[in-house]
């Protein structure tokens, strides 16, 4: 593993807070780019707090040992589950989001020692599960992206699957496959920064993951 997919604002970030208690556990984008895959890049760092009801001072203590540091962090969104700051050092910008998350993890996340620090961080499928749970409320490319990467990768699909409801009493196969109709990577492609054959590619993906779907939720 490595954090070389990683922005050194990214890196410095989580060295700035790996002390904080409880811990947390890095996930979604930046755990597949900087330790798993390192498929792409991300401009956000996920930090899960799994089994927690709510935030409480979390975000205060996050506020200030960055501005401690000499970041600049602005609150973008708070909630008592939910917490985005933008943070910003010099011309580099990083969205640092985060989450109270009452439902346990399924999968054990695994404890990286990087840089003289320890980095709690959600394991592919771990991350494979979440993934299909979030393309059911978001229609992001980031996320199909993902989701072909950990599944190139070798990552457990049917076991994602089943695991799936376990995140979200509302996901099925057969609800996925419907919302996956309307996601269409050619019109987002510019937006996505990916390229016309890119997005054909990855529209092929979707075509056969809806396939998949299909048929994972027919039964019989």
């Amino acid at each position: 593993m490595s954090g070389d997919k990683l922005t050194p604002l990214q890196w410095r970030i989580l060295r700035l807070l790996s002390s904080l208690e409880p811990p947390w556990t890095l996930t979604g984008g930046a755990a597949l780019v900087g330790f798993h895959l390192k498929h792409r890049t991300t401009k956000d760092l996920d930090l899960f707090w799994h089994e927690r009801q709510q935030l409480g001072s979390l975000p205060r203590e996050t506020q200030a040992r960055l501005t401690a540091a000499g970041l600049e962090v602005t609150a973008v969104q708070t909630d008592p589950t939910f917490h985005r700051f933008r943070v910003k050092d010099g011309p580099e910008v990083c969205i640092v989001d985060l989450v109270a998350e009452p439902v346990p993890s399924v999968h054990r996340p695994q404890t990286v020692e990087m840089q003289g620090v320890s980095i709690t961080v959600d394991s592919p499928q771990e991350i494979l599960v979440n993934k299909l749970c979030t393309l059911l409320s978001r229609s992001e490319i980031r996320d199909l992206v993902d989701v072909r990467a950990l599944l190139e990768s070798g990552a457990d699909f049917e076991g994602a699957l089943a695991d799936a409801p376990r995140k979200d009493a509302g996901f099925s196969p057969l609800v996925l496959a419907w919302v996956l109709r309307d996601l269409r990577p050619r019109s987002l492609a510019g937006a996505a920064g990916l390229s016309e054959a890119e997005a054909e590619n990855l529209d092929r993906f979707r075509e056969k993951l809806i396939s998949d779907l299909l048929e994972a939720g027919t039964p019989g």
